[in-house]
């Protein structure tokens, strides 16, 4: 035997459909309306899915972007340099309408789930690499925002509705198709933006922006939604990053954020010197008016969440069915088993549920019911798959021992990525402050949505007596103190009902251990029976 010779590992995974191979995900697409869409899901989860899309993560990852201030003579750049992989990511993701498909003119309920059929591909493409999704969430949810303002929109839309990825450095009028980003957090201030310091003046037609922003993400982006302000009081402005006469704006990066993760793309501090912006809404409204983004970013915080959690699920079940130890496969160990199967359920509800979420957005338009459903769950769904996330990719990479701690692995790159959307777009506490402020401003149709829920899981174990609990927690005097739990209870209630459409025999096992049992804090004791672990592993990841 030559010493080198590798024996008891499992192959790369790698050249797997991501759509194919993943029922949980099927099923959730056909329960919300997508079904007929298969076979073109099944070819972009084929190529996401490609040894050379997993080579292409790992380069954009390992070569984070870098700031170039300024050029060799001492003028300012304020230009970001990335990896070419990046780019190839970008212009990818691009072309399939990640950033704009939503809003194409026949996009009705009618005619396709549009929101499932992109949440399905956003799902798959963070599994390979999440990065990049931030300019592309943006671009897309800024729409949202910029409704209010329809002749701007009108300027803009050709270029956002492009399916051409124009990385140049130039006026966006020039360019084939653009991105957008956001800007809202100031140092002083973080999640509280109402004490922002960032002064707009009214200059003509537009404003005059100083001040400073201590998170902007995606800053080769070509213009950006920025709160500051004005007159009448914090407002939302559209901030180009060349002035009409075709001059560079008063945007200056300071420096790029040296994160944990999401290391392929650029999050920068950024000061603003009499930038030229244009007012979004109304002077002293912007926070309403940015909401209208933020619920579509947070919405891709889920969906991205669910999409490594799978990665990492898939990569432990496949290094389970190759490895042996103490001559058996790690896979047929009684508690490796128990594991994974526990893990494969929090995976599947994840799944269901933000598929759920997303049909909600596709009827909101023309169904009261279905909107409040987006606006009531939207930040408890981020709330529980994103805050799950690290839990599972902690003990998936676990599942695979040291293999999966070190970097030659992609779980070290998941587990990094995992805490960001849990604090992007707002932390746990105030997703749970989120839906206490949708239960105050509509209680009735909150209390709507809860009753709607509890119909569709009425026949689980446990369901009952959930709704009675959150119906009591709803009520009480000092929720904000008990805000986590009662959240917790409704994403628990809601995933298993978005469950019970997509593949009941999974419902009432996940409602058994989540709702009427309640789940331990740590994976493989949720007294899943050989039988059941047996056939929810492979519902997850299909024996080759």
């Amino acid at each position: 035997m030559r010493v080198e010779e590798v024996l008891n590992q499992s192959p790369p995974y790698v050249d797997i459909d991501l759509y194919a191979s993943d029922r949980p995900l099927a099923d959730a697409v056909a329960a919300n309306g997508g079904g007929r869409d298969a076979p073109a899901l099944s070819a972009f989860g084929r190529h996401w899915g490609s040894a050379e899309m997993f080579e292409l993560a790992r380069a954009a990852n390992e070569y984070p972007p870098q700031l170039k201030a300024f050029d060799p003579k001492g003028f300012r750049r304020d230009l970001i340099e990335f990896h070419p992989a990046y780019h190839q990511f970008m212009a990818q993701s691009i072309a399939a309408g990640l950033a704009a498909s939503t809003w194409r003119e026949d996009a009705t309920p009618a005619a396709a789930p549009a929101q499932v059929m992109r949440a399905a591909r956003v799902y798959m493409v963070a599994q390979i690499e999440t990065g990049h999704l931030c300019p592309i969430t943006m671009t897309h949810a800024a729409v949202a925002a910029l409704a209010v303002e329809q002749a701007l929109l009108a300027k803009l839309m050709p270029k956002i509705m492009s399916r051409r990825y124009d990385p140049h450095f130039r006026p966006w009028w020039d360019k084939t198709g653009i991105t957008l980003g956001m800007g809202m957090t100031e140092k002083q201030g973080g999640t509280d933006v109402r004490s922002n310091t960032t002064r707009a003046q009214p200059a003509g037609e537009a404003y005059g922006i100083t001040g400073h922003k201590w998170f902007m993400s995606a800053p080769m982006c070509d213009a950006f939604l920025v709160l500051a302000q004005a007159p009448a009081g914090l407002t939302c402005f559209l901030m180009p990053r060349f002035r009409p006469d075709g001059s560079v704006n008063g945007l200056y990066f300071q420096r790029l954020k040296d994160k944990l993760g999401n290391r392929s793309n650029a999050s920068s501090e950024v000061e603003f010197d009499d930038a030229f912006a244009w007012r979004v809404g109304e002077e002293g409204r912007g926070v309403r008016t940015i909401i209208n983004m933020v619920q579509l970013t947070r919405l891709d915080c889920a969906l991205a969440s669910a999409g490594i959690m799978r990665m990492a699920l898939t990569q432990a079940i496949h290094h389970s069915r190759y490895r042996s130890v103490f001559q058996k496969r790690l896979g047929d160990q009684p508690m490796m088993r128990e594991v994974l199967a526990d893990l494969a359920l929090d995976v599947d509800a994840a799944t269901a549920l933000v598929m759920r979420l997303a049909r909600a957005y596709d009827l909101a338009t023309s169904d009261p019911q279905e909107a409040a459903r987006a606006r009531l769950l939207t930040p408890a769904v981020k709330y529980w798959v994103c805050k799950r996330a690290s839990g599972v990719i902690g003990e998936a990479m676990e599942c695979l021992g040291g293999n999966g701690y070190v970097e030659e692995s992609v779980l070290p790159r998941l587990y990094r990525e995992a805490p960001v959307n849990a604090i992007w777009e707002g932390s746990g506490n105030v997703m749970c402050l989120d839906v206490l402020r949708a239960l105050a401003h509509d209680g009735e149709a909150a209390r709507a949505v809860l009753a709607a829920l509890g119909e569709e899981a009425a026949d689980l174990p446990g369901a009952h007596a959930a709704l009675a609990l959150l119906e009591r927690a709803f009520a009480a005097p000092d929720l904000e103190a008990q805000a986590r739990a009662a959240v917790d209870g409704l994403a628990l209630l809601a995933a298993a009902a978005a469950l019970g459409q997509s593949a009941p025999e999974v419902a009432a096992l996940f409602a058994r251990t989540r709702l009427q049992h309640g789940h331990a804090a740590l994976y493989g004791t949720s007294e899943i029976s050989a039988e059941e672990a047996r056939r929810v592993i492979d519902r997850a990841l299909p024996a080759a």
